[in-house]
């Protein structure tokens, strides 16, 4: 369990090294939670507004260079809002999917405040070739039609949005659920075994195979219940957007195996990683308040029992995946014909001894030594800079 920012932690992790993401993330709802106090999670809480100020600007400017079709969803915003909110998702996502195994599954859980917007965005990370593909939009039905929300004066909301995305040889275990009972009681003829039946002509269907089977799940989840509903409530730990274990044993269930790893980036209250660790799965979780981990810990021992202690972390991981990187100022030569001489900074050509190798993405941010996270600055550009990003560099030679 990692506490802290989760971008320089995905940054750090391997490529192809997560079988199973599961993201409940900020909706930009325009509002700020905190759970009551006197409840399991009591001290945790989030931010879920937005503004230009809470992006780093680098983000923006990585994107436009590098990833133009995702940058084109970020200038579809119709606000710096929902800007700020797209910029701060796609950086993530992208680390996102390229830790994700090609024969991986990603489900992002949303709701209609900005589901649109993410839509297009999975669509330009995860649709950007033939590795991955749009699945399916699932419809998690929460309605409950009384209380307050009759009060109204609009359509009563009732359901949540999870946009599920995965490789082309995907982990696959079909989900099953029961019948209606509404359905069962169709079978109310007697067999000469004693055993109920529905049918005729030789074509019996027997209860007890149909029950022993189960029924398929389609894409609108209506069996499992919010918190909002007594039998789920006992679950709850106070935590403002916490979602029931059921919900997530069956994306676990159905898209991963025993030992897989699977990851949940903005894990909260840790119900994906308490579902993992009932499902026998490997599990990573990280989340900006220290809370998360106190939580997994006494979720784990009240869900399952016996003696659990999650390993806590707050240090950024190191990616051993690039094999042994060269010395980063072994590139120069490269990098100064990448840029014909000129200085990424001022834009002014430069003698090569003139030009210093920079990082794009600092090391205390997760970046590595890679080339493509390498650039050259004039030696003035690169003092101002510092560990800084570029923006921060712009806004200064623009004084």
């Amino acid at each position: 369990m990692w506490t802290g920012d989760n971008l320089p932690i995905l940054r750090g992790m391997n490529s192809d090294s997560v079988d199973l993401i599961y993201l409940d993330p900020p909706f930009n709802s325009n509002t700020n939670y905190a759970a009551p106090i006197g409840s399991k999670a009591a001290g945790a809480e989030f931010k879920d507004t937005w503004s230009l100020s809470d992006v780093d600007a680098e983000w923006i400017n990585l994107i436009e260079s590098k990833h133009p079709a995702l940058h084109r969803v970020l200038l579809a915003a119709m606000t710096n809002s929902d800007k700020s909110y797209l910029a701060y998702m796609a950086a993530r996502l992208l680390e996102m999917r390229r830790i994700l195994k090609p024969t991986g599954s990603i489900y992002l859980h949303c709701d209609p405040t900005m589901s649109h917007y993410l839509k297009l965005l999975m669509d330009a990370i995860f649709v950007d070739g033939d590795e991955y593909s749009f699945r399916r939009e699932i419809v998690w039905d929460i309605a409950v039609l009384s209380g307050f929300k009759t009060k109204a004066k609009n359509w009563i909301r009732g359901h949540d949005t999870i946009l599920f995305y995965c490789g082309e040889s995907f982990t696959w275990n079909p989900p099953r659920q029961e019948h209606d009972q509404k359905y069962l009681d169709r079978f109310d003829k007697v067999a000469e075994d004693g055993r109920r039946y529905f049918g005729g002509r030789g074509k019996r269907r027997y209860l007890n195979e149909v029950v022993a089977k189960g029924k398929a799940v389609g894409d609108v989840w209506s069996d499992i219940m919010s918190f909002q509903q007594t039998p789920t409530a006992k679950e709850k730990v106070g935590y403002p957007t916490q979602k029931p274990l059921k919900l997530l044993n069956r994306i676990i269930q159905a898209s991963s195996n025993e030992r897989d790893t699977v990851l949940d980036p903005f894990c909260g209250c840790a119900t994906a990683c308490v579902s993992a660790e009932a499902n026998f799965r490997q599990w990573a979780g990280i989340d900006i308040s220290p809370k998360a981990a106190e939580l997994v810990d006494g979720r784990i021992k009240d869900e399952l029992g016996g003696l659990f202690q999650c390993v806590r972390r707050t240090d950024i991981p190191k990616r051993t995946d690039l094999g042994k990187l060269a010395p980063y100022k072994s590139h120069k030569a490269a990098l100064y014909g990448q840029q014909e001489g000129h200085c990424t900074g001022c834009g002014e050509h430069f003698k090569a001894p003139n030009l210093t190798v920079d990082h794009i993405i600092a090391r205390n941010k997760g970046g590595t030594d890679h080339i493509e996270n390498l650039q050259l600055l004039c030696g003035h550009c690169n003092s101002v800079k510092g560990d800084r990003g570029m923006e921060y560099l712009r806004a200064k030679l623009q004084l």
